[in-house]
């Protein structure tokens, strides 16, 4: 159950560490656990209260990140040589320090006890100097040493000879040169030579142009001076880190004082982010007690706009374990427990609160079951996840804990959600520990009604704008004002009655009193689904052409006579004069039926077939015949 998600405090722990400066005092901030100490919770509070006071006097203290001096130190710790670089990290933080203490002195005028951690601060004054005077710009100083000082300076001395040499060589052989100025080559001075004068300038041949028309010669006269400054440099070089060695060894004899002033810097880091969130927010520090008290005064929740924010008055006096909460949806019913819980667990981290004033009962946990809580993955649903929270809820409880429980019994039947209700309710209330619970079942506000150290509370609710006003007021049950919204939106209200008179009876239904004006619902034109027209039954045609019918044919209203019947396909042969065709009974029409025309046995083949064919048929009733006869096929 993770319950700093719930209720938020995940993103007020969040904007906490954003006000810590070092690394350690933000890890300390992640890490940061409720304090069951009273005598701790007391001192964590009054730091926050001093960090606050200085902050508003003094300003923001000269903090700095210590991270890369950690990193120096175990350099230094390992006998290794520090770089110029973490030398400068370390001299950043040694001022620091120095800031800081002097920070600290000042806050002694006002008596404040955060000050007195001056005494405890040592800037190590002589290696913070030491490192100031020797390493700068990252890099040692010319200055650091008068070893370092001369050699640099035959250095630059031995620069300026080989440059007036080479500029010498390019003057006098200014015949042979492809160029007017010397150039580098990895370092060293040479002359552009034409490749045809080589032999005219003594010295050695370093590299040459793309076109191999340009040699780039180091003359003989600049090659000394260049080894005297290859030698001049490894002096330097054994200089340098002569004087690192020298300050490394220094920081390493003041590694223990400079770790306890760095642990105390991310300490102060720490406490003086608990009094920056306090002035961002806003926020008082709470009394704080044993005696299961939580008196909360304008309390605002901490995540909310505090212009926006409609403040909150709770008192829960010894004695009292339970509140009942019930109102309207979107009253402020879940803000209203969150805020309670935040600001008691705000409390307990060391924390000041946001409200005008509050004293809050320590807790030894703090329990809750909010939102949906519905889990896909383990495959539960709301209900589900609802009971399996409140069951790890009664099984950690105790007489010192403060639960927190969102529309308790929701998500399943209401009868059965209930009954759950209340068993639960009872379980909280014979445990001893302190709960607010939000619910809509009116059998719960009865249960709180008579129910021992147990009462009701309601969220105000404007029923003229239609808006909650988000005021608890403890002692009075609300109600949902579900009929009061769908009055005032335009329920109908014959809808309304059959409504009314479901939840609370005939008597109910005639006496309530409608605000809004009755009018019907308004149908909107919505779209209509177009449906397929069913297709026709079929119709047997079998038998509305015979063989011999006298047809017209559409549309030429040529005359024909029917060779053979329609088909399952609707399809007939017609004679026409000279050829048959296949054509659709849909275009053609009955003119007279072959009843009027011929006799009854009337042999259609006289019409139909051709002489050649009805020879052959004649001959194949008579005999055996390997004759064929010719039909047209459609």
């Amino acid at each position: 159950m993770n319950i700093e998600k719930q209720i938020e405090f995940d993103k007020v722990r969040a904007l906490w560490s954003s006000f810590a400066i070092t690394d350690g005092a933000k890890e300390e901030i992640q890490k940061a656990s409720l304090c069951l100490s009273e005598s701790t919770l007391r001192k964590l509070q009054k730091d926050t209260t001093d960090a606050r006071e200085l902050l508003k006097k003094l300003g923001t203290p000269p903090l700095t990140n210590v991270t890369e001096m950690k990193e120096a130190l175990s350099v230094a710790e390992k006998g290794d040589c520090m770089t110029p670089y973490q030398l400068e990290r370390t001299r950043n933080v040694l001022v620091a320090l120095k800031r800081l203490k002097e920070y600290l002195e000042k806050g002694k005028v006002y008596e404040n006890s955060l000050a007195y951690y001056a005494e405890n601060l040592d800037d190590a004054p002589q290696l913070r100097e030491e490192i100031i005077t020797k390493i700068r710009g990252g890099a040692v100083d010319d200055f650091a040493s008068k070893e370092l000082s001369q050699i640099r300076n035959r250095i630059i001395k031995c620069e300026e000879q080989m440059k007036q040499k080479a500029e010498q060589l390019m003057r006098s052989h200014k015949a042979y040169m492809a160029d007017n100025y010397y150039t580098l080559r990895n370092g060293r001075i040479c002359l552009p030579v034409k490749k045809e004068y080589k032999l005219k300038v003594s010295g050695s041949i370093l590299d040459k142009s793309s076109t191999g028309s340009t040699l780039f010669i180091e003359p003989t006269g600049v090659t000394k001076y260049y080894e005297e400054l290859q030698l001049l440099k490894i002096e330097e070089e054994n200089e340098v880190y002569r004087i690192l060695y020298t300050l490394s060894a220094m920081v390493l004899s003041h590694a223990p004082l400079l770790r306890e002033n760095l642990t105390l810097l991310e300490k102060l880091d720490f406490i003086f982010s608990k009094g920056k969130l306090s002035m961002d927010m806003d926020a008082t520090p709470p009394a704080v007690n044993t005696e299961r008290r939580i008196c909360l005064q304008d309390a605002r929740h901490p995540l909310m706009d505090k212009e926006q924010a409609v403040p909150l008055q709770l008192t829960m006096e010894e004695g009292l374990r339970g509140i009942i909460i019930t109102g309207p949806n979107t009253g402020g019913k879940t803000v209203a427990i969150k805020t309670v819980m935040l600001n008691c667990i705000m409390a307990q981290y060391g924390l000041h609160v946001t409200c005008q004033k509050a004293d809050i009962c320590m807790n030894s946990s703090y329990l809750c079951d909010i939102g949906d809580g519905q889990n896909l993955s383990e495959n539960l649903s709301t209900f589900s996840s609802h009971i399996t929270n409140v069951l790890e809820i009664l099984r950690e409880v105790n007489r010192e804990s403060l639960v927190i429980m969102d529309e308790l019994g929701s998500g399943t039947d209401p009868t059965e959600g209930m009954g759950i209700a209340i068993a639960i309710l009872e379980q909280l209330r014979k445990s001893g520990a302190t709960f607010l619970v939000t619910t809509h079942y009116p059998e719960v506000k009865e249960y709180a009604r008579k129910a021992e150290h147990v009462v009701n509370a309601r969220m105000t609710f404007d029923r003229e704008t239609l808006t909650p006003t988000y005021q608890m007021i403890v002692g009075e049950a609300g109600e949902s004002c579900a009929f009061s919204i769908a009055d005032r939106l335009g329920m109908p209200h014959d809808m309304l009655r059959v409504a009314i008179r479901a939840a609370y009876g005939e008597e109910a239904a005639k006496s309530y009193r409608f605000r809004g004006q009755d009018h019907a619902i308004p149908k909107d034109n919505t779209s209509k689904i177009t449906k397929t027209k069913p297709q026709s039954k079929h119709t047997d045609l079998s038998g509305k052409y015979q063989i011999g019918d006298s047809v017209m044919v559409y549309p030429d209203k040529k005359i024909g006579i029917v060779v053979t019947p329609i088909n399952e396909k609707g399809v007939l042969q017609v004679q026409l004069p000279g050829k048959k065709i296949w054509i659709n009974h849909k275009r053609v029409k009955l003119h007279v039926a072959a009843t009027e025309l011929y006799p009854e046995d009337y042999d259609f083949s006289i019409i139909f077939d051709s002489v050649e064919n009805r020879k052959k048929r004649h001959d194949m009733e008579r005999k055996y015949t390997q004759d064929v006869i010719e039909y047209d096929i459609w």
